[in-house]
């Protein structure tokens, strides 16, 4: 009896025969004990090799894997793979246009324009370098009004934040930006547009905030909220946090569409938008550094121009000025008029002052003498919130490793009328 070579035989199956995934592997018409490597196979299958050709064993092997091969359906991507990155010109576009550092791979800038309701698994869509950009966004933002600005009520300041750093605010930015919006998200999107879900859940962006146990009755009733509950409890704008419903025991959160449970916003582009600002600075923090996405902050938020005159709402100007000069031991307020014409025709002017002791406070006009008063209250209140020390430091400027050590800042005393 002529000795098998088994090394030929396996020689040529290495060449010829095409390789069988994982899944699809399964006994043969060659030899039905074994779903391993036909080279471990036991003797009386070794025998059936050696009275066949080798021609003939590979074709039965070709004709029984094309047969017994399931049939696999791919499922298509929610998202664009992160290697079409490179070979997007619209990202390559924006990310020159925001004169990135180089540091920053096109991938990176791919995942922030993923949105949570396009692809619900975090390692692929922009939620944690959103959440990052959050936090870094609402730090600069608040130090800023706090230095520059130490008089303002805090209603005013959590209007303040969300005018800076708030949905509306982000959304202008990222179409000052030219940022580019998807029809619907899939694979066969260009990188380099904005992919979100008109029909599914995104990620609500709280550094700060707690779920308040009366949350339901407040807004069912339209329960008042104090400011001091408001500064405990609210996220960085002051606004209420809902609960939410949280993934069952054992799931791991934010994968799938089943688990992405947060809420669904009623303006979509604009909370993408703004997901997408936030995820561009945490990725600058990420690769660049603290101060590199600090300065991106200084130079695209922080730089534009809010008129804070205009977030005041004053219901009892008259008693808040008499409250603000008691406790800042000046002397009672006293209105004296100090100019009028056309008194008895269709448009009287007046002319208001405001007076403690002998220093002016303010001035106001109007058609007739209360409402002349009650100009001169407001801006006499406005002159005192708005003061500002001019530019002093910040908190932020003493982590760099040659800073010079920290002056504290004025701090005011707080509300007048809480």
């Amino acid at each position: 009896m002529k000795r098998i070579r088994l090394d030929r035989i396996s020689s040529q199956l290495l060449q010829t025969a095409p390789a069988r995934p994982a899944a699809a592997s399964g006994p043969t018409r060659i030899c039905q004990t074994t779903r391993t490597s036909r080279l471990q196979a036991p003797l009386y299958c070794q025998r059936r090799w050696q009275s066949m050709t080798s021609e003939s064993a590979l074709e039965d092997i070709k004709f029984d894997e094309i047969a017994e091969r399931p049939e696999q359906q791919e499922l298509p991507l929610p998202s664009p793979p992160p290697e079409r990155a490179l070979y997007s010109a619209k990202l390559a576009a924006l990310h020159a246009r925001l004169s990135l550092s180089s540091k920053i791979p096109l991938q990176a800038l791919a995942r922030a324009l993923i949105d949570p309701s396009a692809d619900a698994n975090p390692r692929f869509n922009n939620a944690n370098l959103a959440f990052v950009g959050a936090a870094l966004l609402q730090y600069h933002t608040s130090e800023m009004l706090l230095t520059q600005y130490p008089r303002l009520p805090m209603a005013i300041i959590f209007s303040a934040m969300k005018g800076y750093s708030g949905v509306a605010a982000l959304h202008q930015i990222a179409r000052a930006w030219g940022v580019e919006a998807a029809d619907a998200p899939g694979e066969e999107v260009d990188p380099g547009l904005l992919q979100f879900s008109l029909d599914k859940a995104s990620n609500v962006m709280n550094k700060w905030g707690y779920v308040r146990s009366e949350s339901k009755e407040i807004l069912k009733w339209k329960w008042r909220r104090g400011l001091s509950s408001r500064v405990m409890y609210d996220d960085a704008f002051g606004d209420m946090i809902e609960k939410q419903k949280q993934p069952k025991e054992g799931q791991p959160p934010e994968v799938s569409d089943e688990n992405n449970t947060k809420l669904i916003f009623d303006d979509r582009l604009a909370n993408a938008n703004s997901n997408f600002v936030r995820a561009v600075i945490g990725a600058i923090y990420l690769y660049c550094g603290r101060e590199s996405a600090k300065t991106f902050v200084k130079g695209h938020v922080l730089s534009r121009k809010l008129d804070l005159e205009n977030l005041f709402e004053f219901k009892l100007p008259t008693r808040e000025l008499a409250r603000l000069c008691a406790r800042e031991n000046f002397d009672a307020p006293v209105a004296r008029l100090l100019s009028e014409t056309g008194r008895l025709s269709r448009t009287p002017v007046f002319v208001v002052g405001i007076y403690s002791g002998r220093d002016q406070l303010g001035e106001g006009s109007g058609p007739s003498l209360d409402a002349a008063l009650i100009s001169a209250s407001i801006r006499t209140l406005k002159s005192w919130y708005l003061y500002s020390p001019g530019d002093v430091g910040v908190p932020s400027d003493t982590f760099a490793d040659d800073a010079v050590r920290w002056k504290p800042a004025y701090v005011d005393i707080g509300e007048i009328i809480s």
